[in-house]
């Protein structure tokens, strides 16, 4: 679309904002209005304005050089921005969906009310899924999957099965193991992690207490215990498989990182003089969950494993 230049008058008695002036004129939101006049679309009286806080008085004269970037309807911003995820439907039962998430798919939407969820994407398959759970966000969610990792989940299709399956996760009867390759040739065949974890209160990243403190067994932090095995060592490179005993947000990647060894491809869980090329070359964080059992209604055990993506299988191919 050819960009032209946009005339408009500002006639109003009392000062105002320019970017509420721009948010109102053209029906966006107020950030897309300061995104505006940081790109230097916007001048004031032919003065070019680069301030979202700049007053306008009565009279003036705002001119946007260029296509304001809200001019895009909301069907052009989806095509430009809308990636279509695969969702492949491991099990469907009357009970519970088992499925498989791609990496780059948030499990459920955030505060943000992103529209590209796995929760999203299967209530418009699975239309009952609406009145299942506690939270209308979170239809049938009953645990996640980091937004960069992969794998199996299970999604309720009946309340009576989400409260069964949620008593499960709380009881830690549920298991989980993820196929996780991180930096560095790891000594130990088998180990354990058990720092306890709390938020960072400096960063998004959950942070690893250590167990003691000035001799003392620490009280902060919650539980967390992850459990390791040595599947095949690389030149600098360690490939686990890794069972999760506790449920912590980003237990693995934490706890990867207080090991000193990180998730290879992880953007947050980084070791700051680490500046390692293959992480880009992976391009995705390589954390997979291969392995996913819990106990169905009628008490029987259901059990569903999943292979590794394309994706990772062809960079493990780079290492050998």
């Amino acid at each position: 679309m050819k960009s032209t230049a946009k005339k408009i008058k500002f006639s109003q008695p009392e000062s105002m904002r320019l970017d509420n002036f721009l948010a109102e004129n053209f029906k966006t939101s107020r950030s897309q209005a300061q995104k505006m006049i940081e790109d230097n679309n916007i001048s004031i009286n032919t003065k070019p304005i680069n301030k979202s806080g700049a007053f306008l008085k009565n009279g003036d004269i705002v001119v946007i050089e260029k296509k304001p970037i809200e001019k895009l309807t909301v069907e052009e911003k989806k095509i430009t921005k809308k990636i279509n995820y695969k969702i492949n439907i491991v099990s469907a039962t009357k009970d519970y969906l088992v499925v498989e998430k791609p990496s780059g798919l948030l499990s459920h939407p955030t505060e943000k009310n992103e529209t590209d969820a796995l929760s999203t994407i299967l209530l418009k398959k699975y239309p009952e899924l609406k009145k299942i759970g506690e939270d209308p966000k979170r239809p049938g969610i009953v645990h996640r999957l980091d937004k960069d990792a992969s794998g199996l989940m299970v999604v309720a299709r009946t309340q009576k099965m989400f409260v069964h399956l949620k008593d499960q996760f709380k009881n830690r009867t549920i298991e989980k193991e993820y196929m996780v390759l991180v930096h560095s040739k790891v000594a130990k065949d088998w180990d354990e992690i058990n720092f306890p974890l709390e938020r960072s209160r400096t960063s998004e990243r959950m942070a690893a207490i250590p167990l003691l403190n000035r001799g003392q067994i620490t009280d902060s932090g919650k539980t967390a215990l992850t459990e390791f095995w040595v599947e095949q060592r690389f030149v600098n490179f360690t490939l686990l498989r890794v069972k999760i005993h506790t449920g912590r947000m980003h237990q693995i990647r934490a706890h990867m990182l207080a090991y000193n060894h990180p998730v290879v491809g992880d953007p947050l869980y980084i070791q700051k003089k680490r500046k390692d090329k293959w992480d880009k070359i992976c391009g995705r964080l390589f954390l997979h969950c291969i392995h996913l059992s819990f106990i169905d209604l009628k008490n029987k055990r259901q059990t569903f494993t999943s292979a590794l993506p394309e994706q990772l299988k062809k960079f493990l191919t780079l290492l050998t």
